[in-house]
């Protein structure tokens, strides 16, 4: 198992190599370049293409081409052959998919929705009223926060569907005001949706679902077309070329974050549970190929015991197979000779995940600056964070936690600053005013003041 899940101790080369590979992790799926995926890059396109042109290619092509473009790349990539009419989810739909839906998953949804709306409305920031503040009575400022007027939400297909994905996503748009919540995610061959993903639109009152997935949704979305309106913002997380195409479309619209294939990192020490760390490590490893499953210790009798309960916990696990792919490809134990190296680790990996199975946890999340979000003690497992904790579990992976912030009502509202003034208060400021516009050789500037001054 440790050919799987490899231990290596901080400061030696082994750990400064494996350290900057996991870093490099969103570059390298960037550069995802295999025979399978040449050749099916190859039918599409007529030519094989990087993960990048890829996405390109088909986002200049929704731009130009809008429901045209969309349909064929749903039919060429996916297999669904989708028309105006099936495109967007009926009422019908909606309520059938809700009602077969068992009452426990239901509940569970309800449950979710009311504690993460909890979350989400504590959170709410208040207006700055006008204010002089430090500057004379005739000058006062202030800040103002409006919701956007329209979302779009991208809700994972594919392998799995995600109801709680739904719940984490669109609730905080909701809570934050947002009146128009468009939701695309992927359909099967036949066209059918999820149940619990039609439940969860049901539970919340969302009626603008789209049968949508990959690159070729998030153009839809980000240009628009007839039948699929432009939104403000993205949100939501995906695979690969779901994010790459987010941060194609930036500036076009606004986007959450880059949020791909999920992370967790677990800090422990002597006194962490084995066990629950296998357990934990697992529960992201069965995600995807590409999971990153990270343990940082002081305790290098700590690392050889969670090799031991993988080994025996992946026994028993339904997607065996994919989880020890995860493991292989992105797992890895580092051994710290200290507590202060390990935390210095951490923050240098940036997690989506961040456990910390050590004493003292809420001391030591004051000094962990770079992680998605933080699991304080051993009973703080990352399924509680995902389902029912509130925060949302849309966050930043990649390393891009080290800038970035998960989704929450401050992802669906702009702020926009308030400037009053009156003839006094222009007076008491006019002539630093000028004497910046005259340095920076902008006279139109001065005289704007000037002429008023007179």
């Amino acid at each position: 198992m440790k050919a799987l899940l490899p231990i290596v101790v901080a400061g030696t080369p082994a750990a400064r190599k494996a350290v900057a590979r996991l870093s490099g992790r969103l570059a390298a799926m960037e550069r995802a370049d295999n025979a399978e995926f040449r050749a099916r890059a190859k039918a599409i396109f007529g030519r094989a293409l990087s993960p990048e042109e890829t996405v390109a290619q088909i986002l200049a092509d929704v731009r130009a081409k809008g429901d045209r473009a969309l349909f064929d790349y749903q039919r060429r990539i996916d297999g669904v052959k989708l028309t105006p009419k099936s495109l967007k989810v009926s009422r019908a739909e909606i309520s059938a998919g809700f009602k077969r839906t068992s009452k426990e998953v239901r509940r569970a949804l309800e449950i979710a929705a009311l504690r993460i709306a909890d979350y989400q409305t504590r959170l709410l920031p208040k207006d700055f009223e006008l204010s002089s503040g430090r500057g004379p009575k005739g000058v006062r400022t202030g800040l103002m926060w409006t919701p956007l007027r329209r979302a779009g939400l991208y809700i994972p297909g594919g392998r799995n569907a995600f109801p709680s994905s739904v719940l984490m996503n669109a609730v905080p748009a909701q809570v934050a005001g947002v009146k128009e919540i468009a939701l695309a995610t992927p359909c099967s061959r036949d066209g059918a949706l999820s149940d619990g993903v039609l439940a969860a639109c049901e539970v919340l009152g969302l009626r603008e679902i789209y049968r949508m997935g990959g690159a070729q949704a998030i153009g839809a979305l980000a240009y628009g077309t007839k039948l699929v309106p432009k939104v403000q913002k993205i949100a939501g997380p995906g695979n690969v070329f779901v994010m790459l195409a987010k941060r194609a479309v930036f500036g076009v619209v606004d986007i959450d974050m880059l949020a791909g294939p999920s992370e967790v990192l677990v800090l422990a020490d002597d006194l962490a549970r084995a066990d629950w760390i296998a357990a934990d490590l697992l529960a992201q490893a069965e995600h995807d190929p590409l999971s990153s499953c990270v343990v940082v210790t002081t305790s290098e009798k700590l690392a050889e015991a969670v090799c031991m309960e993988l080994a025996k916990q992946l026994e028993t696990l339904p997607r065996k197979k994919l989880a020890t792919a995860a493991l292989r490809d992105w797992g890895l134990i580092l051994v710290a000779h200290g507590l202060d190296e390990a935390l210095e680790a951490c923050n240098e990996l940036a997690p989506e995940h961040l456990e910390i199975h050590a004493r003292n946890p809420e001391r030591l999340a004051q000094r962990l600056s770079t992680a998605g979000a933080l699991f304080l003690g051993p009973y703080a497992t990352e399924p509680l964070g995902d389902y029912l904790a509130g925060p949302s579990h849309t966050l930043p992976t990649g390393g891009t936690a080290a800038a970035f912030s998960g989704v929450s009502v401050y992802t669906f509202l702009r702020r926009t600053s308030l400037i009053s003034a009156d003839a006094g208060g222009l007076a008491a400021l006019a002539e630093p005013t000028e004497t910046l516009a005259r340095a920076e050789s902008l006279e139109a500037h001065r005289r704007a003041v000037e002429i008023r001054r007179k």
